[in-house]
């Protein structure tokens, strides 16, 4: 099939990618002349496992390319996603001012019947919006489908190629077919093609994110609480992980969610609500809960340091706002660190991939940065860990605690058993256990 993509950030070129994959034409267009040039040398401008190898090959093999030109992009192509961003506005309102550019666009340069597709995670109507824009710029026969994207950042190559479902909103049979076709390589393990009306779909997104962020805030809350009457956050979750009814997945304690979507999708929803006249009070409170969240490592800090912690200096290992990405956006990171600066302590930061996107566009020279984890923790005064990379998980401890000043952890992430820390002589502060 003959597809192009609008749009190559995270969404767009991991669709593209995959597409081309499963032995599809694909065209991915993206009006940054810089970034698409980089692109058809094979340079990624996203961190995602997986990513580059599957670009490169297919690259290669012709199944994929990239343009600035729409006209060359679209020409006799069956189906256009729209993959631009949306991003929240002051009021937590989606902008879709990139998304009803594309839509204009492609419209002026269709070449005959086409499925558009709204990829971009929107608000509940904008494909009738998209539907109105496209109509007002040609007059050749086209249908509009909304077709949420449920990437997880650090596992998106194999969430696209081996998806839990595929949701699919549409209006007319003949875009049902072609849709159906598109994607039947990805399901053939017998998961579900979900077809629903389009505003059911364009809510779908929007609800399963926030029902992830719901319950990533109940287990903060559930975390502080044991903190306070002397449990353990990790056996109550063992504890109602194994319900059938909850299940274990998306109930880790810690400093909160971050990232481009679970941020975004809450606010968005909200505000969704509040335009029909409803008041979502549950994820204004689960909102609320994060952003308190993200200072709780400071308050802990605090209490073991004092409020004023000029001359103190402390290691940060994990700048990302999870594993397997450089992808700081909303990151807790980033509100941890403010708040050291600000009680006037200085910062060293370890992370594998995200050094250079906080250096370049979150926290810039405030703070140093060490390409090795254990070269940060030199001279420190503890060590604060925010991201839970795999190779954090068993450091010599030894070593750590002959580099800090204390041999003090505050574990962001519980991702060391208190115990043992303990026993190697270390004073140990997790989050609820």
């Amino acid at each position: 099939m003959r597809i192009a993509v609008v749009g190559t950030g995270y969404v767009g070129l991991v669709a593209g990618t995959c597409f081309a994959e499963s032995g599809n034409s694909v065209v991915c267009i993206d009006i940054d002349r810089e970034k698409v040039e980089k692109l058809k040398g094979g340079i990624v401008p996203i961190y995602e496992p997986g990513l580059e190898e599957l670009l490169k090959r297919n690259t290669h093999d012709g199944r994929l390319r990239f343009t600035t030109d729409y006209a060359e992009g679209l020409a006799r192509a069956e189906v256009v996603f729209i993959a631009v961003g949306t991003p929240p506005g002051e009021d937590g309102s989606a902008d879709l001012k990139y998304v009803l550019e594309a839509a204009r666009s492609i419209a002026r340069h269709m070449s005959g019947y086409t499925v558009v597709v709204d990829k971009s995670t929107v608000p509940v109507g904008t494909a009738a919006k998209v539907k109105a824009v496209i109509a007002a710029n040609t007059s050749h026969p086209f249908d509009v489908v909304s077709n949420p994207e449920f990437l997880k950042e650090g596992a998106a190559i194999d969430d696209f190629l081996k998806p839990d479902r595929v949701v699919i909103g549409s209006e007319s049979q003949r875009a049902k077919d072609i849709m159906e076709e598109l994607y039947s390589p990805f399901v053939r393990t017998g998961n579900p093609i979900l077809h629903m009306d389009i505003a059911s779909a364009e809510l779908t997104k929007y609800a399963a994110n926030a029902m992830l962020a719901t319950r990533i805030s109940f287990m903060n809350e559930i975390a502080n609480i044991c903190m306070k009457v002397g449990a353990n956050v990790e056996q109550v979750r063992r504890g109602i992980g194994s319900d059938a009814r909850i299940g274990s997945r998306f109930l880790f304690a810690g400093v909160g969610y971050g990232g481009s979507c679970f941020p975004k999708d809450v606010q968005a929803i909200i505000r969704t609500s509040a335009d029909y006249g409803y008041d979502f009070r549950i994820l204004k409170a689960v909102e609320e809960v994060n952003e308190r969240q993200k200072l709780l490592l400071v308050d802990m800090v605090k209490q073991r340091f004092g409020t004023d912690l000029k001359g103190r200096h402390f290691a940060i290992w994990g700048l990302a706002f999870k594993p397997n990405t450089d992808d700081m956006r909303e990151a807790p990171a980033v509100v941890v660190i403010e708040a050291l600066l600000e009680a006037g302590a200085t910062v060293t930061a370890h992370d594998p991939e995200a050094m250079h996107e906080c250096q370049k566009r979150h926290l810039g020279n405030r703070i140093t940065y060490s390409e090795m984890p254990m070269d940060a923790l030199k001279g420190a005064d503890a060590l604060i860990v925010v991201t839970e990379w795999n190779e954090f998980r068993r450091p010599d401890f030894e070593a750590v605690k002959s580099l800090l000043k204390h041999p003090v952890i505050f574990d962001g992430r519980n991702i060391y058993p208190r115990a043992t820390l303990e026993r190697l002589g270390f004073e140990y502060r997790g989050i609820g256990v």
